[in-house]
C-alpha cells in the first residue's frame, strides 16, 4: 500500500496533464513532478488520494536524454513555466499526447493526431506580461499553486522591454517606499505590472494599484523612460477591489499613449490594456492562417466571430468573407475591434458588445443565416447555451480555436450531435508551459 513519506523506485510510463509523469506503484497512479517518459527514479510520496498519489523525485536512476538544465534560476520556485527541465522536441511530444489524450478520453474521439507545430523562438516570445507585486517589495510571478510572489529579475520568456520595466519598477518602489499591496491585509498601494508589446518592438506600460494615484508620478514615468526605450505609454489602473481580477475599471494615463498598434497578417490592430490579443506574434500568424484554411471561405459567407477580442481573427478573414459579425464582452475590446475595422477599410463588419451565448441565442431566435462560425473562447470553453445556440444557427463549418484540450473534447462531444470534427492541428504558443493551443474544423453532417 503506497503511503505518503515512504520512497519507491518507479518508471514514468505516461504524461500528466501539467507536463509532469505519471508512474504506478503497488497497481496506483502516481502523478512525479518533474519526471519524463522514460525515466526510472526514487520518489518520495507527498500526498496519498483515494484514486492516486502525488510525488517528487529524490533519485534519477536513470534520465531520460531529453533531460536537460532549465535555463532560468527561478525555474522550480517561479510557477511561471513548468517544462525548462526537458528539451523542446519532448515538449512537443508531450503536448501532442494531451490533446490525443483528452479527445479520446472525454470526446470520445479516437484519431491519427499530427505533430504539434513549434515555435522557431522558444525564448522572450510573449509580448504581455503580467507581474504581480507583493510586499518586500517583491515584483515577478506566484509560487505554483500559490498566491505568495516570487521576487525575479528576469524571465527568460518575456521581452527584454518587460524585464527591464518590472526591475524599474522594483527599484522606484524601494526609492520611494512605496507598499505593494497586501491580499490578505487588503492594504498597500501596487498590485500588478501590466506589459504589452508589439512586433516592433515597442511596448505599453500599465500599474494596476490599490487607489487612484501614485505618488512620486513623476519619478516613475521617468524610470519608466529610461529602463524601457521603445515605451510609448504609461497608464494607471485603478483596482480597489477585493478580488484575484487583475483589472479594475478605472484608468488615467500618465504619459504617452494608452494604446499600442500591432500588425497581424496585414491588418494593423489598436490594442488597449484589457483587451485580448494571443501572446506570441509569430505563432498567432501560424494559428490564424490555419483557421482561415479550416474556415474555406469563397467571398459569399456570413462569418461570425464568437469571443472575437479586438477583432483579430475575424478582420484577418474580412475581406474573405461577405459579411462579419463578431462578438465581445469586454467593452473596450468591441470599441478597439470598431476603430481596428475602420482603421483597415473594412466596412462589412459589425461588432457588438455582447455576451456570446446572448449574441448566439438572438441569432438562432432571429434566424439570420450564419454559414461559418469562428470560436475562440477561454480555458473554460464554451458555455452549454453557446453550444445549443450554435445547434440551433446551424452554420455549414464551425472553426474551434481552443488553448485547452480538456474543454475542447468537452464541447466536441456536444457539438458531435450535428458536427464532424474534419480536422485537428495543435500549435504551440506557449513554449516551455503545457498550455498548448488546437484548431479544430468541424463540419455540419
Amino acid at each position: 500500500m503506497v503511503k505518503e513519506g515512504n520512497r519507491y523506485t518507479a518508471t514514468v510510463e505516461n504524461w500528466a496533464s501539467d507536463g509532469g509523469g505519471v508512474a504506478r506503484v503497488g497497481g496506483m497512479a502516481v502523478f512525479v513532478k518533474g519526471g519524463i517518459v522514460g525515466e526510472r527514479c526514487v520518489i518520495e510520496i507527498e500526498h496519498v488520494g483515494h484514486r492516486a498519489a502525488w510525488a517528487h523525485i529524490v533519485e534519477l536512476l536513470e534520465p531520460s536524454p531529453a533531460r536537460i538544465e532549465p535555463s532560468c534560476s527561478h525555474y522550480g520556485a517561479c510557477g511561471g513555466c513548468q517544462l525548462q527541465h526537458m528539451d523542446y522536441a519532448a515538449e512537443l511530444d508531450f503536448k501532442r499526447q494531451r490533446v490525443a489524450d483528452a479527445l479520446q478520453r472525454i470526446g470520445g474521439l479516437d484519431m491519427d493526431m499530427p505533430p504539434v507545430l513549434g515555435a522557431a523562438d522558444t525564448a522572450s516570445y510573449r509580448n504581455k506580461a503580467q507581474f504581480p507585486v507583493g510586499p518586500g517589495p517583491r515584483v515577478g510571478f506566484y509560487r505554483e499553486r500559490s498566491h505568495r510572489v516570487v521576487d525575479v529579475d528576469g524571465c527568460a520568456l518575456q521581452s527584454p522591454a518587460a524585464n527591464a520595466l518590472a526591475n524599474a519598477l522594483r527599484t522606484w518602489m524601494k526609492e520611494y517606499n512605496i507598499p505593494a499591496y497586501d491580499e490578505k491585509s487588503r492594504k498597500g498601494l501596487v498590485r500588478h505590472l501590466f506589459v504589452r508589446a508589439n512586433a516592433a518592438r515597442e511596448c505599453l506600460a500599465a500599474v494596476v494599484v490599490n487607489g487612484s494615484a501614485l505618488p512620486h508620478e513623476g519619478a516613475l514615468v521617468e524610470a519608466f523612460r529610461a529602463a524601457a526605450p521603445g515605451l510609448i505609454g504609461i497608464v494607471l489602473n485603478e483596482n480597489c477591489r477585493d478580488t484575484n481580477v487583475i483589472l479594475g475599471n478605472g484608468w488615467r494615463t500618465l504619459w504617452g499613449m494608452s494604446t499600442l498598434l500591432d500588425s497581424l497578417r496585414g491588418v494593423t490592430f489598436r490594442l488597449s490594456v484589457p483587451a485580448f490579443y494571443q501572446v506570441n506574434h509569430a505563432q498567432t500568424e501560424v494559428l490564424y492562417a490555419l483557421a482561415e484554411e479550416f474556415a474555406a471561405l469563397t467571398g459569399t459567407e456570413a462569418l461570425l466571430d464568437l469571443y472575437c477580442g479586438t477583432g483579430t481573427i475575424g478582420l484577418t478573414m474580412a475581406r474573405k468573407c461577405k459579411r462579419l459579425l463578431g462578438a465581445e464582452i469586454v467593452p473596450q475590446a468591441v470599441e478597439d475591434a470598431r476603430e481596428n475595422a475602420a482603421r483597415n477599410g473594412v466596412q462589412n463588419a459589425r461588432f457588438v458588445c455582447a455576451d456570446a451565448s446572448a449574441v448566439a441565442a438572438e441569432l438562432a431566435k432571429t434566424g439570420e443565416m450564419i454559414d461559418v462560425a469562428i470560436v475562440d473562447p477561454p480555458r473554460k470553453g464554451l458555455s452549454p447555451q453557446v453550444v445549443e445556440s450554435l445547434l440551433q444557427i446551424s452554420p455549414a463549418r464551425i472553426v474551434y480555436v481552443s488553448c485547452d484540450p480538456a474543454t475542447l473534447a468537452r464541447d466536441l462531444k456536444l457539438l458531435s450531435a450535428q458536427y464532424e470534427v474534419k480536422k485537428v492541428q495543435p500549435v504551440d504558443l506557449f513554449p516551455r508551459t503545457f498550455h498548448v493551443e488546437t484548431v479544430v474544423k468541424l463540419e455540419r453532417s
